[in-house]
């Protein structure tokens, strides 16, 4: 399997499956490549709209020059306080935050996000994510204020004036039940449709169809999200002492 950078070859390939409408994991098999890098590339240089070979490959040895260039000859890049390495710590969050585009988040407030999901403190000051990040304190604080908005991130007061910024761990499951919430509006629609075109018609069986299919998925999805929060969020209780 293709190893190293992506060649201006497999860039070619990459724009020329775009144009053909295929999937990431489509193009990254037919390369013998991670899907992960296919969606890192692409997401990294103008999406699969305005995805172009030429340029996203002259991006990618700016960059590599720019790094060239902040690092002298022979020096490795500097090894990280918890002793993991470095490069494929940043490798990941590329591919988390290309990961959190994908799902409709806008760059900005996908790294921040990613920060805050990846520190082992579990939470961010806005200078911490200023230094983590390297952009302005403007971005940050515009970055938080939409995520708040979403309910993705809370505050909470820390020394002195500061504030820390952590995930809301309630997330996934209102992300759930909110996916749970739009299927079954669907499915309300549908049914409203059979009695306008009439029960048993071939339009009518086809939304009953999906409106039978959407309240399975959606109680599914409501079923899961509530046993998977009491099984993976409950706290665990005082240990025993034999006694009752």
């Amino acid at each position: 399997m293709p190893g190293g950078r992506l060649t201006q070859q497999e860039r070619q390939q990459i724009a020329a499956g775009l144009a053909d409408g295929l999937a990431y994991a489509e193009i990254a098999r037919r390369l013998e490549r991670p899907t992960s890098t296919v969606t890192r590339e692409v997401m990294r240089n103008g999406g699969p709209t305005a995805y172009r070979a030429d340029l996203a490959h002259r991006a990618t040895e700016r960059r590599a020059h720019r790094r060239r260039q902040a690092t002298p000859r022979g020096a490795e890049a500097p090894a990280r306080p918890d002793g993991r390495d470095a490069e494929a710590v940043r490798e990941y969050e590329e591919a988390f935050t290309t990961l959190l585009m994908q799902q409709g988040l806008p760059k900005m407030q996908s790294q921040v996000l990613t920060a805050l999901f990846t520190t082992d403190a579990g939470s961010l000051t806005a200078a911490e994510l200023v230094r983590r990040l390297q952009v302005s304190p403007a971005s940050v604080s515009k970055a938080i204020s939409f995520l708040e908005t979403q309910g993705l991130v809370a505050r909470e007061r820390a020394e002195g004036r500061r504030e820390r910024y952590f995930v809301n761990e309630g997330v996934w499951y209102d992300s759930m039940l909110a996916a749970a919430r739009s299927n079954a509006q669907l499915a309300e629609t549908a049914r409203q449709g059979v009695g306008v075109l009439g029960p048993g018609t071939p339009a009518a069986v086809r939304l009953e169809n999906i409106a039978r299919f959407m309240d399975f998925v959606g109680e599914s999805i409501t079923r899961a999200a509530e046993q998977a929060r009491g099984i993976l969020y409950s706290k665990p209780g005082p240990a025993s002492d034999g006694t009752d």
